[in-house]
């Protein structure tokens, strides 16, 4: 149950979002903007950068629906994502996002943990000043989103079609349709 009276029926992020209307449209802009408008590092890769802090954070419903969302966009690969989470190091990613998400992992920690070293790694492998800017962004996001969503103790579904849904239409409508149930 919920610490404070949310809409009915709307899981994770959803409830506080219509309960705050007047916080709902920067989040949901600027999540469109980081996660699904044209980058260039691929929506699925933005994605995993979120799912993967989610799943440090321990939050379910974050870690759950974006797992979802990423699977979707890299031709639904949950094993793929499943492996990353677990160890990035390991997963057959490129060596630019094992970086990227080296340093989103050490944002989730503390902004701070993140060093010269980590960010020259991310270069020599490719990644641009841009790109490093937006992955320490979509982790300190993703770092307040958790805690939204567990601090407000919103509805978790236990549903695994529930993520399933919200991954395909995350992945094909992105983050500024209207708010509907699910």
């Amino acid at each position: 149950m919920a610490h404070i009276e949310l809409p009915a029926g709307l899981p994770g992020i959803r409830g506080p979002l219509a309960f705050s209307p007047a916080t709902t449209r920067p989040i949901r802009d600027l999540t469109q903007i980081l996660l699904h408008d044209p980058n260039t590092l691929s929506p699925g890769e933005r994605e995993l950068i979120a799912a993967y802090v989610s799943a440090r954070n321990e939050c379910v419903y974050c870690d759950s629906s974006h797992s979802a969302t990423a699977a979707c966009h890299l031709g639904n690969d949950e094993s793929l994502v499943a492996q990353v989470k677990r160890d990035p190091d390991g997963a057959p990613i490129s060596d630019k996002m094992k970086a990227l998400l080296a340093i989103a992992g050490k944002v989730q920690r503390s902004g701070r943990d993140v060093t010269t070293a980590d960010v020259d790694r991310a270069r020599r492998h490719g990644a641009t000043d841009k790109e490093i800017h937006d992955t320490v962004l979509i982790a300190a996001l993703f770092c307040m989103f958790n805690r939204y969503v567990d601090g407000l103790a919103t509805w978790t579904p236990d549903d695994e079609e529930i993520y399933n849904a919200i991954g395909e239409r995350l992945s094909t409508a992105g983050y500024s349709q209207r708010l509907a149930a699910g």
